[in-house]
């Protein structure tokens, strides 16, 4: 009896032990997991459009030989900035110079026969109010003189054209520019067959910068100036940021020109044109440039641009809802503004949007949100 007390008093520590095992091996959910959560930024922001362009020039001009004959003079170096009627070529004026003198001439006898044939009319005239001259007489004189009324108007515009000939052998710049080099030779004969090139002169300054708006982008700008009732037409003079590509920004200001009345259908965009000052001549036409525009400032909910996600289906937030429990919320986000990103549409202003701890808030689980205060972007 005293050995099996001994070994009962060995197993019932063990017996212990196990019952009390048994009594706290049950499974106990882990807490919530914490994760930073803010409302959105409520400010008024200014969205952008930016786009791609092209530098133009206002005037390009192909200076001509618009008379036949030598070049007798170039007034200019290749690459030069000449002012408007600065003479640039001369083509041998004095065969024309002699023409205008003809002209002349002609004019002065045109207007000597009329001169007397006027005398010889009004002599007529007065006979045949008297009845001492015949008719016939009177018509012939009155015939003569209006003949010589229209030879003397021909006198005058074949001086006029004359002048003009004589005008056309000094070519001048019609507006300030750049002149390009010259495609002519001292000496060489111009405008023989056909108008002669001679070169070409661009005007830089102001300059155009021509640059493509998306059908998406000027269905939300004819949408944002419906809400504040204006039209495609209040935008022009809108201010322009033009940025060069080894330019870091927008270094240089322009104002919108013209917009196209229709989207062309074959590339769904809308042509639109800038014009900026450009005084330095800096700028030349061909330039590759990025085109910016701000629009009217608007009430917009910014949060962290970390806090929005994508996937197949597009972007997308995480928000906690009244019941602490994680969702996936679509969302249209736009600009960026310092760390926050503009949102569109998809959120309220109340919404509670996770900004930190994103990876551990899973859509469906719940979480214990720590509610935190954003800085308004700039």
């Amino acid at each position: 009896m005293a050995k099996a007390g001994s070994v009962l008093a060995m197993l019932l520590p063990t017996a212990l032990a196990l019952a009390a095992c048994g009594q706290d091996n049950r499974y106990a959910a882990p807490p919530p997991q914490k994760v930073a959560v803010a409302t959105p930024v409520e400010q008024k922001v200014s969205e952008y459009f930016e786009s791609t362009g092209n530098m133009a020039a206002i005037n390009t001009v192909d200076l001509v030989a618009r008379v036949q004959g030598f070049v007798q003079a170039i007034s200019y170096n290749d690459g030069d900035f000449v002012k408007k009627g600065t003479s640039l070529f001369t083509i041998e004026p004095e065969p024309y110079r002699l023409k205008v003198e003809a002209a002349k001439a002609q004019v002065t006898s045109a207007q000597a026969t009329l001169k007397q044939n006027e005398a010889e009319y009004a002599r007529q005239a007065d006979l045949v109010q008297r009845q001492v001259s015949a008719v016939a007489t009177y018509d012939k004189a009155l015939a003569a003189r209006d003949s010589a009324q229209a030879d003397l108007q021909s006198a005058q515009s074949n001086e006029r054209q004359a002048e003009i000939n004589l005008g056309y052998t000094n070519v001048t710049a019609p507006f300030d520019g750049v002149v390009s080099a010259r495609q002519v030779s001292i000496g060489q004969l111009v405008g023989a067959n056909s108008a002669t090139v001679l070169s070409t002169i661009v005007q830089l300054n102001p300059i155009y910068v021509n640059f493509t708006a998306s059908e998406r982008a000027v269905l939300e700008v004819r949408a944002a100036l419906a809400r504040s009732g204006k039209s495609l037409a209040n935008l022009l003079g809108t201010p322009v940021e033009i940025g060069l590509q080894t330019e870091q920004g927008y270094m240089h200001k322009g104002k919108l020109d013209y917009v196209a009345p229709t989207v062309d259908a074959s590339t769904g965009t809308l042509a639109a044109r800038a014009i900026l000052e450009n005084a330095d001549r800096a700028l030349l036409p061909g330039y590759f440039v990025r085109v910016r525009i701000a629009s009217e400032p608007e009430p917009a909910l910014l949060v962290p641009d970390v806090a929005i996600g994508s996937d197949q289906g597009g972007r997308y937030v995480l928000v906690v809802n009244k019941d602490n429990v994680v969702e996936q919320r679509r969302v249209d986000p736009g600009q960026l503004i310092g760390e926050l990103r503009v949102i569109r549409s998809g959120l309220n202003k109340d919404d509670h949007v996770v900004v930190g701890g994103i990876m551990r808030a899973i859509p469906g689980q719940k979480v214990e949100p720590q509610l935190q205060s954003l800085t308004p972007g700039k």
